[in-house]
């Protein structure tokens, strides 16, 4: 229908990689803070929830400032499953959450994380 957006694509692939890194940062942070509460709060041990905080910034600033790209994505999607795992089997969440949030959003990140890494992040990445 409008074919003329399509010059837009990469700058449409960053503007989403910029978002998604966003995300993550946001939320390896909140692993990160506190850890102790943190763990508590997502069922896990202080040692992993520091591996998930971690791991989510260095995915996330892996994807927004396009370095290592697809590899930083795959992480990011590698956590995603984990946390739907967790709420499908665990926390017995579904798709859209009753009393808690449900795992629709954490399935979105999923594939916003797979175009990034089909697409290999668009033109606008620091290092392939």
């Amino acid at each position: 229908m409008f074919p003329e957006l399509s010059r837009f694509t990469d700058l449409g692939l960053l503007l989403m990689r910029l978002m998604v890194g966003l995300v993550f940062v946001n939320s390896g942070y909140s692993h990160l803070k506190d850890p102790a509460t943190r763990a508590k709060s997502i069922g896990m041990s202080k040692s992993v929830t520091i591996f998930l905080g971690a791991a989510e910034v260095t995915g996330a600033l892996g994807v927004a400032f396009g370095v290592l790209t697809q590899l930083a994505a795959f992480g990011l999607i590698l956590i995603m499953v984990g946390a739907i795992q967790k709420k499908i089997f665990v926390w017995h969440t579904g798709f859209w959450g009753e009393k808690s949030f449900g795992w629709h959003y954490d399935l979105m990140l999923i594939l916003m994380n797979l175009l990034i890494a089909f697409t290999n992040g668009g033109a606008y990445v620091l290092m392939r």
